[in-house]
C-alpha cells in the first residue's frame, strides 16, 4: 500500500454541434423547445391510484433516517442536460438531498432528536397517503408496484411475486441510473473509451479497472455458473432474481426509447440521434452484473498487494543502513501491528497475516530491475506518444481513489449506554461524490425480501446498506490482506513461465477500442490497444530479475474470478425470514467474499463482523513481500483452475457481539489482525470517532442525535490539528519564541487549537473558514515539517521509496494526496502517526512501538525546535494563493473552496460546490423499538 487506484474524473462527452457551454441562450431555448415535444411518456407504465404504501412490520418507530447526496435522479433528458449547463436549472429530485446534507456542518452542534429529519430523510417502511407523489405499475404488469414519495422521489417497490419484486428493482433503478449503469458495465470491460469517448479521464479508468481485472466474456459468465452451482437454491433464486432485475431494466430501455424520454448522454455520446432517434441503446445482459460487480469489488472490497512497492522501499532501506539495521527501520515504519493502534474490537486478539519468525520463498527484485508490466500498447492517433500516455497515467491514478479510500464510517452504541435501553447506530459507507451518486435509495418488499437502504447503481435487486424489518447493517472498507504477489521463473521467452515444473504459456488477453473526436473535448480521434498477460497465479504487474533470473511478479487475488459470490450474502441480509439476530446478521456477512467490516443493530443487540475470504497462506510466507511462484509457497489447498483456496475460518475474522461500543473509520480491526493499508499507528482518523464515542459512553444516556453530534464534529476536525498539533507545539514553545512571524503563527495555531481545530465556516453559506490563517499555516507547514524531520536521516532515496508506500498528507485541499481534491474523505492515509512517535519520543514521553530512532533533529530538542521554527516561518509566509494553487473549480487562493466538495460528473448534469465534511456519503441513524 497504498495503491494509486484512480478516483472517477468527469467522464467526458460528445455534443452535437458545440459543446452546451458555448451554445448562446436562445440556441438552446430554440433547441430544448425542438426537443421536448416527443418526451412525454410512452405507456411503458401503468399509473395506479394514489394509496398508501403498506409498512411492513416496521419495527423502528420512525427513529430511522438517513442520506444520500445529491439527489435520488440520476437520469436527465437531453433537454434537461442542457437547461442545467445553460441556466442550471436542476431536474427534479436530482439535488434535493444535497443541501440537508451540506447543512448539517453547521446545524450538528443543536441537532436535537427532534430535529434530525432536518438533515435526514425519514427511512421508515412505506409512504403515508398524503406523500405518495406517483404509483405505477412498471410495464403494466400487476404483481408489482413503484411508488415514489413526494419529498425524495425514492422508489418503494412492493412485489406480489418474486419475480414482479425483482423485476420493478430493475425497472426503478434504470429509471433512476441507466446512464451511469452503462458507464460502468463499460468500465468493468475496458471499453468506456469506445462508449464515451478518448479523454484522458476515460483511458484512465478503463485502463485501471481492466488491469485489475481483466475478464473475457467466458469469464464472466463462467463466475455466475460458479456461483451459482457452489450455492444450490440458494444459488438457483440469485440468477432468476438477477434475470428479473434484468428484464425489469431491458423494459425500462424500451420503454424510454420508444418514448424517447432515455438519458440524454446517450444522445451526447452519438448512440442516439435526438431528430430521428435512430441508434439503440444495448440491453443488459447477467454478464454485465458481474462487469459492474468486478468494478464495485475493486473500489472497496480488495485489500492487499503491493508487495512489489513494499519491496522496493525495504531495499532501499537495507541498502543505506544494512540489512539488519535497514530491517528494522523499515519494520517500524510498516506499523504492522501497532500496540497504540486504535481498534474496532475491544481487547481480543485475532492473529493473521503476521510477521513469521522465519519468512520463506521470499522473491526480493534484484537492485534496479523492477519496470512495471505495459498496459496499452498501438496507440494510433495524434493523441499518441509520451503526452497522451502520461496523461492517461495520470487519470488513471486518480480517478477513483477517492471512493477506494473513504468508506466510512460506523459508530455503534450498545442499549445500555443509551437514554432509550435500545442500541444507537449512525453508520455508513463513503463512496466518493458524483453526479450521479454511485449508490442509489430504494425500499424493497415482496416474497423473502424486506428492506430499505442504498445500493449500488445496476446491482440493486437487493439492498446492500441499510434495514431491515427489525434490524439495520452498514459498512467499513477494511483493507486485510487477501492479494499476494507471486514471482513467476520466466522459461523460453518473456511469455512463458514455470509452472509446477513445466513451460507453460502466458496466456494473452487483449481489448481494443476506439474513439472519435468529441467537441465538449478536445481529444482527438485514436485508438489503443490493452493488454495483459495472465498466468495460473494471476495477471503480470511488473517484470525484474531476481537473483539473476528474470521473472515476472504477478497478482493473485482471493476474490479474482469471484465477482458474483457475494450476492448470496447479500440476499440473506434481505431475507427476514433469514436475519433473525446477531448470529444470523454475521453468518450472512459470512457469505461475502470482499474485505469489510459489517456493523448491526436491532433493538436489543450489536454486532460486528469482518467479511473476505482470507487466504491460509503457507507456513513461514511473510504477506509483505512478493514469494516466489512454487507449490511450497502458494496458498494452502489452492486450486488454479477454480481460484479457491482453504481460507480462515470464520471464528479467526474479527467478530463480537454486544460490545459496549463498536467505532471504524477504516482503522485496525482487533489486536494482532494486519491489515494491508500503511498507518494503522498511533494517529488515525479512527481516534477522532474512539475519543468522541467513548466519552458519550462514559458519560452515558446517548441518544441519536448525540451520537450523530459526535461523527458531525469529527468530520470537521483536522486530525493533524487535534492529535499531532499540540505536541509539535511542545516543542516549539520548550524555550521562548522569540522571532516575530514564528510567534505570530504560533499564536495563530494556539487559538485555533483553543476553538477545537476544526475547518468550520464563519457562518452558514460564508465559503469563509472561522481560522483562515491558522489553517493555511498549517496546511503550509505540515509536508515542509515531514520533509524536515525525516529526509536527513532517511536519505532522499528512502525517504522517497517511503512516501511511495504511504503519502505524507491527505488534508481536504491535498491535490497531491491519493484522494485528490474536493473528494470530502481525508486524513486516511498520512505521516502523522510517524510524526506522533517521533515528537514524542524527542521530548521523552513514554511511546509504544516506537520508530527505529529519533528523527527530528537527530533527536536534540534544541535542534529540532529549530528545524521546527524554521520550517513555521516558511509556511507562515506562504501566501493563500501559494498555498491553494487554483485547479479547474477553484481559482487561487480560495480556501474554501480549495477544501470543498464537488460531485464529479459522470454524466450531463452538474451540481453546486459544498463545504467539506469528512463522513460517509450515505448515511443512517437508527434505534429500533421493538423487535420480531
Amino acid at each position: 500500500m497504498p495503491r494509486r487506484t484512480p478516483r472517477t474524473a468527469p467522464v467526458r462527452l460528445r455534443t452535437p454541434g458545440r459543446s452546451p457551454g458555448f451554445l448562446k441562450a436562445a440556441s438552446v431555448c430554440a433547441l430544448i423547445a425542438g426537443l421536448l415535444s416527443p418526451l412525454s411518456p410512452a405507456a411503458a407504465t401503468t399509473p395506479v391510484a394514489a394509496a398508501e404504501t403498506t409498512a411492513a412490520n416496521d419495527h423502528c418507530g420512525n427513529q430511522c433516517s438517513d442520506i444520500l447526496p445529491p439527489g435520488q435522479n440520476g437520469n436527465a433528458t437531453l433537454a434537461q442536460i442542457l437547461l442545467n449547463q445553460a441556466f442550471g436549472t436542476q431536474p427534479e429530485h436530482a439535488e434535493d438531498q444535497l443541501g440537508p446534507y451540506a447543512n448539517l456542518a453547521k446545524g450538528y452542534s443543536g441537532l436535537t432528536n427532534a430535529t434530525i429529519l432536518n438533515f435526514f430523510n425519514d427511512a421508515s417502511f412505506g409512504v403515508p397517503s398524503d406523500q405518495v407523489a406517483s404509483t405505477v405499475s412498471p410495464a403494466g404488469r400487476s404483481d408489482v408496484t413503484i411508488v415514489r414519495d413526494k419529498k425524495t422521489g425514492v422508489p418503494h417497490i412492493t412485489g406480489t411475486t418474486r419475480y414482479g419484486t425483482e423485476f420493478g428493482a430493475g425497472y426503478a433503478a434504470a429509471q433512476d441510473r441507466l446512464w451511469l449503469m452503462d458507464v460502468f458495465r463499460h468500465v468493468g470491460r475496458g471499453q468506456l473509451t469506445s462508449f464515451a469517448g478518448g479523454a484522458p479521464s476515460n483511458q484512465g479508468l478503463e485502463q485501471q479497472f481492466w488491469r485489475n481485472a481483466p475478464y473475457t466474456e467466458a469469464d464472466l459468465q463462467a463466475q455466475i455458473d460458479n456461483a451459482v452451482a457452489s450455492n444450490g437454491e440458494r444459488g438457483q433464486l440469485a440468477l432468476a432474481d438477477a434475470k428479473a432485475y434484468l428484464d425489469g431494466i431491458n423494459a425500462y430501455i424500451d420503454a424510454s426509447d420508444s418514448g424517447r424520454y432515455f438519458p440524454g448522454e446517450y444522445v451526447l455520446t452519438g448512440h442516439k440521434d435526438s431528430v430521428t432517434n435512430a441508434g439503440t441503446i444495448e440491453h443488459f445482459k447477467v454478464t454485465d452484473l458481474v462487469a459492474l460487480g468486478s468494478v464495485i469489488g475493486a473500489l472497496f472490497g480488495s485489500g492487499g498487494g503491493g508487495e512489489v512497492n513494499n519491496a522496493l522501499s525495504l531495499l532501499a532501506a537495507q541498502e543505506k543502513y544494512g540489512v539488519t539495521e535497514g530491517t528494522r527501520l523499515w519494520e517500524s515504519f510498516r506499523e504492522r501491528n501497532d500496540p497504540e493502534a486504535v481498534v474496532t474490537v475491544h481487547d481480543k486478539s485475532f492473529p493473521y497475516a503476521t510477521k513469521p519468525a522465519d519468512p520463506q520463498g521470499e522473491a526480493l527484485p534484484d537492485a534496479g530491475s523492477v519496470s512495471e508490466e505495459q498496459l496499452v500498447h498501438d496507440r494510433t492517433g495524434s493523441a499518441s506518444g509520451a503526452a497522451a500516455s502520461g496523461a492517461t497515467t495520470t487519470a488513471a491514478r486518480t480517478a477513483m481513489t477517492s471512493a477506494k479510500r473513504g468508506m466510512s464510517n460506523a459508530l455503534v452504541v450498545g442499549g445500555e449506554h443509551t437514554a432509550s435501553g435500545h442500541p444507537v447506530a449512525v453508520f455508513g459507507p463513503q463512496t466518493g461524490y458524483f453526479a450521479p451518486q454511485l449508490l442509489l435509495l430504494q425500499e424493497i418488499q415482496g416474497p423473502g425480501i424486506s428492506a430499505r437502504g442504498a445500493s449500488f447503481a445496476g446491482l440493486s435487486m437487493y439492498v446492500e446498506l441499510g434495514r431491515g424489518q427489525d434490524y439495520s447493517w452498514s459498512a467499513t472498507t477494511s483493507g486485510q490482506d487477501i492479494i499476494d504477489t507471486y514471482a513467476v521463473e520466466l522459461c523460453q521467452d518473456d511469455y512463458h513461465y514455470l509452472y509446477r515444473g513445466t513451460c507453460t504459456a502466458m496466456e494473452k488477453i487483449e481489448q481494443k477500442n476506439a474513439w472519435k473526436p468529441t467537441t465538449a473535448d478536445s481529444t482527438p480521434a485514436g485508438s489503443y490497444t490493452m493488454r495483459v498477460w495472465r498466468t495460473k497465479y494471476g495477471p503480470v504487474t511488473h517484470r525484474a530479475t531476481v537473483g539473476g533470473k528474470k521473472v515476472a511478479y504477478t497478482t493473485l487475488r482471493s476474490s479474482y474470478m469471484h465477482e458474483a459470490d457475494s450476492i448470496i450474502g447479500f440476499q440473506m441480509l434481505n431475507d427476514p425470514d433469514y436475519v433473525k439476530g446477531p448470529e444470523d446478521f454475521q453468518k450472512a456477512a459470512q457469505h461475502i467474499n470482499y474485505t469489510f467490516n459489517w456493523f448491526y443493530a436491532d433493538s436489543e443487540h450489536t454486532a460486528y463482523y469482518n467479511s473476505g475470504d482470507n487466504p491460509v497462506r503457507a507456513s513461514g510466507v511473510d504477506a509483505e513481500f512478493p514469494v516466489w511462484a512454487q507449490p511450497a509457497y502458494e496458498w494452502r489447498g489452492w486450486n488454479p483452475v477454480t481460484n479457491t483456496a482453504t481460507y480462515t475460518p470464520p471464528s479467526e475474522h474479527p467478530n463480537s457481539i454486544d460490545q459496549d461500543y463498536y467505532v471504524s473509520w477504516n482503522n485496525k480491526q482487533a489486536k494482532d489482525y494486519t491489515t494491508a493499508p500503511w498507518g494503522d499507528g498511533s494517529v488515525h482518523r479512527g481516534n477522532l470517532l474512539e475519543n468522541r464515542v467513548k466519552k458519550l459512553v462514559t458519560a452515558g444516556g446517548v441518544t441519536r442525535a448525540s451520537l450523530v453530534r459526535a461523527m458531525a464534529d469529527a468530520a470537521l476536525a483536522d486530525l493533524r490539528a487535534e492529535d499531532v498539533l499540540p505536541d509539535l507545539l511542545k516543542v516549539v514553545n520548550s524555550s521562548p519564541v522569540t522571532d516575530t512571524t514564528a510567534a505570530a503563527a504560533v499564536s495563530k495555531l494556539q487559538t485555533w487549537l483553543s476553538a477545537g481545530g476544526r475547518r468550520t465556516e464563519t457562518s452558514a453559506g460564508s465559503k469563509k473558514y472561522a481560522d483562515t490563517d491558522a489553517i493555511r499555516i498549517l496546511d503550509a507547514w505540515w509536508p515542509l515539517l515531514v520533509k524536515a524531520e525525516f529526509e536527513p536521516g532517511l536519505g532522499s532515496e528512502l525517504y522517497t521509496a517511503m512516501t511511495a508506500n504511504l503519502p505524507v498528507d491527505e488534508s481536504p485541499s491535498a491535490g497531491h494526496g491519493p484522494t485528490g481534491s474536493h473528494a470530502g474523505s481525508s486524513f486516511q492515509y498520512g505521516w502523522w502517526s510517524y510524526v506522533d512517535k517521533d515528537i514524542r519520543a524527542v521530548l521523552g514521553e513514554s511511546v509504544q512501538g516506537p520508530l527505529d530512532r529519533k528523527y527530528c533533529g537527530g533527536g536534540s530538542l534544541s535542534a529540532c525546535r529549530d528545524l521546527l521554527i524554521s520550517t513555521l516561518k516558511t509556511a507562515a509566509g506562504r501566501t493563500a494563493a501559494q498555498v491553494y494553487p487554483g485547479d479547474d473549480q477553484c481559482s487561487a487562493g480560495d480556501q474554501w473552496c480549495a477544501d470543498s466538495i464537488v460531485q464529479r460528473t459522470l454524466g450531463g448534469i452538474k451540481h453546486g460546490r459544498i463545504s467539506w465534511q469528512n463522513r460517509p456519503t450515505y448515511q443512517q441513524v437508527v434505534e429500533f423499538t421493538s423487535h420480531r
